[in-house]
């Protein structure tokens, strides 16, 4: 059976936006401890961004020049362009090549790349907000999907922490957050 990585970013969208709402301190820690939670929202928003344009076609330079900065209001930003991302994944082929900082790929291959860095920062959002840190089952399948066999080039890229020891009997969130360098215990 075919993933629909659009309805599961829909549904990653969803419950990200539901996280952006109990931010209360938008100075507070994340467990990546570089970042505020201002940060990481910021982060997901300015993604969000870059669909419509890396989309349409746009080069990674040329999209870096349309990008506006963010203003201070990150939950109305979030309102802003999380739904013209969303429109632009509907019409899109995914078989297209989409041109990515690092790489030229299939535009399917960047929609589950979306729907995973949306679902894990919203795990993210949900520790730093002290909210559910429960995901999304379907989610969490779709995304380990993508994960687990790459989990030597996660590890190995720098965006992620260490991976995580957990044990063999651990949840597939556990084991997915694991994988990003994530303590969900």
């Amino acid at each position: 059976m075919d993933t629909d990585w659009i309805s599961l970013l829909r549904i990653a969208h969803s419950e990200f936006a539901a996280r952006i709402a109990a931010v209360r301190d938008w100075d507070a820690p994340t467990p990546d401890t570089d970042w505020t939670t201002r940060d990481l929202v910021a982060h997901v928003v300015e993604d969000q961004q870059w669909v419509p344009l890396l989309l349409a076609g746009k080069s990674h330079a040329e999209a870096q020049l349309a990008i506006a900065p963010l203003g201070d209001d990150l939950a109305a930003e979030w309102r802003r362009y999380a739904p013209a991302a969303l429109d632009a994944w509907k019409s899109v082929d995914l078989a297209r090549a989409v041109q990515l900082s690092y790489d030229t790929v299939r535009a399917s291959e960047y929609l589950a790349e979306q729907v995973g860095d949306v679902t894990i920062h919203t795990w993210d959002l949900a520790r730093a907000t002290g909210t559910s840190e429960d995901l999304d089952d379907d989610l969490v399948d779709a995304v380990w999907t993508v994960f687990e066999p790459q989990a030597d080039a996660l590890a190995s890229s720098g965006l992620y922490a260490p991976v995580v020891p957990v044990s063999a009997d651990a949840s597939l969130r556990v084991r997915l957050l694991a994988l990003t360098g994530r303590d969900a215990s």
